[in-house]
């Protein structure tokens, strides 16, 4: 007897631990079943949050061009990898700035700064390729750019971005261009008091330039009311667009793409006026604007 009580607690340890393994495996089996599924889940929640905010697709403006001359051409090159600096910029600040804002934030705040940039680089492209040949036509149509939101990488200037295009000094600049010439400028901004919201204040320009020759005093005129024009806007923007955005709107939607306009303008009434004449330098620290409430 003493002999027969080991072998029956023998296969008894045997039968309990063949249980306890059982058990065991198959805790581990549905513990990893529930670990594959979580991790799974996991990884396409990161995916969809990471290609949730989209991409911003431009017009190639490279492609469009005509021959460009040879004393054109690095200058040429330098605004071409302007935009492409841009783009990617503008691609950054989208997934920087997710959830900001309201339902038009990515328009005011990214996409339409990005369009008055792109039309300023544009404009210098075409401005360079015509002291030595031809200056091209409609290039400021390859301005705006779009966001799409599935994911999609950026077309045309392969993440081409932005600076501002081209635009006869006109109808298209005025849309990108916004500032007018200080105390004038000041003066248009009474519709903006009144509704308490402030008002935009620009350095005057037309004061800080030199003679201007005869033959540019036109073209310098237009910019000029040009310039006008566009600080008119961006004040009706203000009032227009009052508790949109965060603490930042102002700046990056409209202060912001007003200062790039006004580069533009002041940038081509310099050069009209050095076709004669010299150039006169240093007007660009005439286009930042501030508000005044």
């Amino acid at each position: 007897m003493s002999r027969a009580l080991p072998k029956y607690n023998k296969r008894r340890v045997v039968v309990i631990g063949a249980a306890a393994a059982l058990a065991l495996s198959g805790a581990v089996v549905v513990n990893s079943a529930l670990a594959g599924e979580s991790s799974k889940s996991g990884g396409s929640t990161n995916a969809k949050t990471l290609a949730s905010p989209g991409t911003i697709s431009c017009p190639d403006v490279a492609s469009q061009l005509p021959a460009i001359p040879a004393s054109a051409q690095a200058e040429v090159d330098r605004n071409l990898a302007l935009l492409q600096t841009q783009i990617a910029e503008a691609n950054k600040r989208l997934v920087d700035t997710v959830g900001q804002g309201g339902a038009n934030f990515v328009q005011n705040a990214i996409l339409g700064p990005l369009e008055g940039k792109r039309v300023s680089t544009i404009d210098r492209i075409a401005i360079s390729i015509g002291r030595q040949g031809t200056k091209p036509q409609g290039l400021d149509a390859l301005a705006p750019c779009a966001l799409d939101a599935g994911g999609v990488a950026d077309t045309g200037e392969d993440a081409a971005a932005d600076d501002e295009a081209e635009a006869t000094p006109g109808a298209e600049e005025t849309a990108a261009q916004g500032a007018d010439d200080g105390a004038a400028e000041t003066g248009d901004d009474a519709g903006g008091d009144a509704a308490g919201v402030g008002t935009i204040s620009c350095p005057d320009v037309a004061s800080q330039l030199p003679e201007i020759p005869a033959t540019a005093q036109a073209e310098v005129d237009r910019n000029l009311a040009l310039l006008q024009t566009q600080i008119d806007e961006a004040n009706t923007r203000l009032q227009n667009t009052v508790g949109q955005g965060g603490a930042n709107f102002v700046q990056n939607a409209i202060l912001g793409p007003l200062a790039d306009k006004r580069v533009s303008t002041i940038d081509r009434i310099a050069i009209s006026i050095g076709r004669k004449g010299t150039k006169p330098q240093g007007l660009d620290a005439l286009a930042a604007c501030t508000l005044n409430k």
